[in-house]
């Protein structure tokens, strides 16, 4: 019976910790990070004339973001506190989504340039498989470039609440990071070890 109970022990000491170690080291939300893997203008302006894509109005949605927000503002009888928690919040979501749909599209750019590579080695050495893997080719690069759109979009949206925030509060908004208490971290590893002693 202590045997079960102390595999039992051990079993959720390692579920538990790796999890914890994850929420540690997870990258901070910010709009950088969105600006990093989201395309350049200048890619922008490429993959719109080569897949003959309307250009992302980036100007009008922070533009509208902006003002939605600030007007949301003028109408909520919340303290200056809870005002600022309040955006904190909701900026926090409108970066996050730009962070989410730039890595994907990052991910997305990748793979097609790969694939790309690939269909260029089939045709040089002309073997077997160029002419049907050109239509999957095709398929992932028009993907990509739809997935650059909406990163674009998305970008435009977070820097219209950031931009937001700032007037509504008159600080400059930042990501909320969290902190694991001292005691759980200390607890959890106490845990860990009496379970290995057992190992």
């Amino acid at each position: 019976m202590a045997k079960t109970s102390t595999a039992r022990t051990a079993k959720t000491a390692a579920t538990v910790l790796p999890a914890r170690a994850r929420d540690a080291s997870r990258e901070v939300v910010t709009l950088e990070t969105a600006l990093r893997f989201a395309p350049t203008e200048d890619v922008s302006s490429k993959i719109c004339k080569v897949f003959a894509m309307d250009p992302v109005p980036m100007a009008e949605i922070r533009e509208t973001v902006e003002e939605h927000l600030v007007a949301q503002s003028r109408i909520m009888p919340l303290t200056d506190k809870n005002m600022e928690m309040h955006f904190q919040r909701i900026v926090g979501q409108y970066v996050g989504s730009a962070v989410s749909a730039a890595r994907f599209y990052d991910t997305k750019r990748q793979a097609a340039r790969e694939m790309a590579s690939q269909f260029n080695e089939f045709r040089d050495e002309d073997r077997d498989g160029a002419s049907g893997f050109e239509g999957k080719l095709e398929r992932a690069q028009a993907f990509a470039a739809e997935m650059a759109w909406q990163s674009l979009a998305t970008l435009a949206a977070a820097e219209g609440a950031v931009s937001a925030y700032s007037n509504i509060t008159g600080n400059e908004w930042k990501p909320y990071v969290g902190t694991t208490p001292a005691s759980a971290t200390v607890s959890a590893q106490a845990v860990a070890a009496r379970a290995s002693a057992f190992d």
